[in-house]
């Protein structure tokens, strides 16, 4: 698929994977309307709270107005949330749910009309967390998890008039990871292995490279992908030897663990 004239709709347009995602989108010739809860100094984005279906729904119909149709819609939006497993819901793991999950399914309803009009397609963006075991991000988890079902439920019914692909990007250093990294939890030290204090290995991936994966999608129809080759062998690994990267995930956290790189101080759970 070419994106020259593309008419494509981008939720977490105003953050760090966003932009980069819209700008690599415009070059090749795209036409992009972002939605997102912040217009971050973007008079162009929607700003809309897509966990709630009628904000969704109100600024979906707007991007389409704006754009005179619509071709592509890609999910980014979402929100990463630390929580115990083991104790009741606390609000922002709810919100964060809304978020990443009925979120993306408010946008797909919401543009679906408009979409079947155009053999059009939906990229959902999940996470290597949807497959790759961790402690205290269970509703980042399984938010990003239950998208990809949804992704599969979606490509089952509609998939014989839009493509659906799901998305899988590695660890990104994005603001979304500021809480975590403030309350102890860095993904970049679980996903980096050094030796005598100098890096000799990490999955991190950059910014260029996961945006590039993500339009890559764009054109081409994948059912499920990682953002670079790297998130792509992570993601058969999870699928196909689980156990192994559940070890090798908790080995990681009981080394960084024992040498006080990894001090876990939770906030104090807020509930409604």
């Amino acid at each position: 698929m070419k994106l020259d004239g593309k008419k494509v709709l981008l939720t977490g347009a105003a953050g760090g994977l966003g932009k980069e995602v819209k700008q690599i989108l415009t070059e090749q010739g795209a036409r992009v309307q972002g939605i997102d809860i912040n217009q971050a100094g973007d008079a162009q984005i929607i700003v809309a709270d897509l966990s709630d279906p009628e904000s969704a729904g109100q600024a979906v119909n707007e991007a389409v107005k704006n754009l005179g149709g619509l071709d592509i819609v890609i999910n980014n939006a979402g929100t990463l949330e630390l929580q115990d497993a083991g104790i009741m819901p606390t609000t922002a793991s709810i919100a964060s749910l809304k978020t990443n999950l009925f979120g993306a399914w408010h946008v797909v309803a919401a543009a679906l009309p408009e979409l079947l009009k155009s053999n059009g397609k939906v990229i959902n963006v999940s996470s290597l967390f949807a497959m790759v075991n961790a402690p205290l991000i269970p509703s980042y988890s399984a938010s990003k998890r239950a998208l990809a079902a949804y992704s599969d439920c979606l490509r089952m019914q509609y998939g014989n008039q839009i493509q659906v692909t799901t998305v899988y990007p590695g660890f990104i250093n994005t603001p979304i990871h500021k809480d975590a990294v403030r309350q102890g939890l860095s993904v970049e030290s679980l996903v980096t292995i050094k030796l005598f204090g100098m890096k000799i290995f990490s999955m991190e991936e950059s910014i260029q490279s996961a945006s590039k994966g993500i339009v890559k999608a764009c054109r081409k129809n994948y059912r499920d992908v990682g953002t670079t080759f790297l998130s792509s062998q992570s993601l058969w690994f999870a699928r196909h030897m689980p156990k192994l990267v559940d070890w090798f995930i908790q080995l990681r956290i009981n080394m960084l663990s024992k040498t006080g790189e990894l001090k876990i101080a939770l906030d104090e759970p807020q509930y409604d």
